[in-house]
């Protein structure tokens, strides 16, 4: 609670040092320290219900949806034919929501370390948790890393939601972890994990491409906007076994009836590919 002072929630942090967004708090609907973390849920005056952990907010009911959607059909849209989907983390549901959508897949496995974040998120954030309803997921609780030493050869795209590279999702910015995904993945397989933002983290981004690079024959960088991340972006790191995919081109286009019916808000076949074009700034320091 010490982020929050005369009605407003302050987010601070060393990864953002000097700076901090700050959202007015009509009420605090749940606080607990789970066995991983601190875990809030505000309502929020300007951007509705908002999930906070350990301080640093993952999503809010206004902007949501430019994550979910584009940390998941980046990587979908990118595979010719994505029938087995891994999320690592998610457990606010929002990436699993939108996995399901994508009509060419038929099975999804969810492994979150944090029951009481799926629980919390059920209760409180049920515009994100809808995806836990559909027949295509099972779900399991425990450490991400080791549920895919069991799991070889296994998936066509694997998705890491992870929150920051602090506490509990360190080491899913490890060159060890990318190896990991790399021996879960079918012949052809693609990673999407979060990747921090380019005007902040680029030694973060650089790392992470680096261990990506190692285990992987194609490597890109790609970004969406969202108002309540610091900067008012977040990037995504993908990686293929392959190393003739190109993800700035989409190897499925999604047509405006198939937007429609999936509810996309933000990812189009247009957006997929300029996510992928960054600025001269971003484009040398990540080479």
């Amino acid at each position: 609670m010490d982020g929050i002072k005369t009605g407003w929630f302050s987010e601070f942090s060393s990864l953002w040092p000097g700076q901090c967004l700050s959202l007015e708090v009509e009420e605090v609907l749940f606080h607990e320290k789970s066995e991983f973390q601190d875990i809030m849920v505000l309502q929020s005056k300007a951007f509705g219900r908002t999930l906070i952990l350990d301080g640093v907010i993952q999503c809010t009911e206004k902007d949501e949806f430019s994550y979910q959607e584009m940390i998941s059909f980046l990587p979908l849209n990118s595979h010719a034919n994505p029938k087995k989907v891994l999320i690592v983390g998610g457990g606010d549901g929002g990436v699993a929501r939108e996995v399901v959508k994508h009509p060419a897949v038929e099975q999804v496995v969810m492994c979150e370390i944090d029951a009481m974040v799926v629980d919390v998120s059920k209760r409180l954030l049920p515009f994100m948790a809808t995806g836990f309803q559909s027949p295509k997921l099972t779900l399991f609780f425990g450490d991400g890393m080791e549920f895919m030493k069991q799991h070889r050869d296994e998936f066509d795209v694997i998705i890491t939601d992870s929150s920051d590279p602090i506490g509990p999702a360190a080491t899913l910015f490890e060159e060890n972890y990318f190896e990991l995904m790399s021996t879960a993945l079918r012949p052809g397989g693609i990673i999407c994990s979060q990747g921090e933002n380019m005007w902040f983290h680029q030694d973060i981004i650089k790392k992470v491409m680096a261990g990506c690079r190692k285990n992987f024959g194609s490597v890109a960088y790609a970004y969406t906007t969202i108002p309540t991340y610091p900067g008012g972006q977040i990037g995504f790191v993908l990686a293929s076994k392959d190393e003739a995919v190109d993800f700035s081109i989409p190897r499925r286009l999604l047509t405006e009836p198939e937007m429609d019916a999936m509810r996309l808000r933000y990812y189009t076949p247009e957006v997929h590919a300029t996510a992928f074009v960054l600025p001269r700034f971003a484009r040398l320091a990540l080479l």
